[in-house]
């Protein structure tokens, strides 16, 4: 101990490293979650493995820079998102520029979508593409193959876009190259299909909210619709379909669910329009969507 270092200051110095360590756990755990990624998924894709992941998310481990920039990596964002004082901070105020500043942090998002909306692509254009989100469960594939029958319009599902583009299943382009991998694919494939489509109704990739810039250009490209439901009600209809991805091997798959619902609900909530399906049927859900998208 030095000189001038007090018992108080060392107590002091480690209280705040326990901090940093346990916020960053928080962070790297819900941006894991917001992606809709299992630890196991993420310890693949980023070379760190589930133990030491599983320390760092509950701040009991130490980090370097390198392996916090492999799991950066993997979830396809800057390394900045983990290592900021504040943990409110938006990634939106870099993208948004000097102008908005004087703003308060929490309206930022909420501008940045508005201006997208009213600039990005003409109003009278937006509302002629009708995009579902919302986590897998919720009905998009059903319920959006109907409306579309209903409205007479193309019914494009991106997932099934991106295979096409990738020439290959989502599996293995996940197995290949990771999440940032899908990403690039998921948005060029948006890209094409609001530049070849005036009229459609998309279904889209339930994380798809997580990524800035490809949520940005679905808001500004198409009238959204969150398709909400209970986490039992989306785990059960995934079961029921007899795919349990990515909760397979995962004995906290419900605490997951419930985290990635979280951590996701303010970002569906920026959706133009919510339909809310718990406990409603097909047909009932269907009823209250056409009215939604109709008003």
């Amino acid at each position: 101990m030095g000189a001038c270092e007090t018992p108080q200051k060392t107590r002091s110095a480690a209280a705040a490293d326990a901090a940093f360590l346990h916020a960053l756990g928080e962070r790297v755990r819900d941006a894991r979650a917001r992606r809709g990624m299992t630890r196991k998924i993420l310890a693949q894709d980023s070379g760190v493995s589930e133990r030491h992941l599983a320390q760092i998310e509950t701040g009991q481990g130490n980090v370097s820079v390198l392996l916090l920039q492999r799991i950066a990596a993997a979830l396809n964002l800057p390394l900045t998102e983990f290592l900021h004082q504040d943990p409110e901070q938006p990634l939106d105020l870099a993208l948004i520029g000097q102008l908005l500043l004087r703003l308060p942090a929490h309206k930022l998002s909420l501008v940045r979508s508005q201006l997208m909306r009213d600039y990005g692509t003409a109003h009278s254009d937006r509302i002629k593409r009708i995009a579902l989100i919302g986590l897998r469960g919720a009905g998009k594939s059903t319920l959006g193959s109907r409306l579309a029958k209903k409205l007479e319009v193309p019914f494009i599902e991106l997932d099934r876009e991106v295979e096409r583009e990738a020439g290959t299943s989502l599996s293995e382009i996940f197995l290949l190259y990771g999440q940032a991998g899908y990403r690039r694919y998921e948005r060029r494939c948006l890209e094409k299909v609001v530049e070849k489509n005036e009229r459609a109704v998309i279904a889209t990739g339930g994380s798809i909210v997580s990524e800035p810039g490809t949520y940005d250009l679905l808001l500004s490209a198409c009238r959204t619709v969150w398709l909400k439901a209970q986490p039992e009600e989306h785990m059960a209809r995934v079961v029921a379909q007899g795919d349990t991805r990515p909760m397979t091997g995962n004995r906290e798959a419900m605490e997951d669910l419930h985290r990635i619902l979280h951590g996701r609900n303010a970002l569906y909530g920026r959706a133009d329009v919510t339909v809310d399906t718990a406990r409603k049927s097909v047909e009932q859900s269907l009823r209250e969507l056409r009215k939604a998208v109709a008003a």
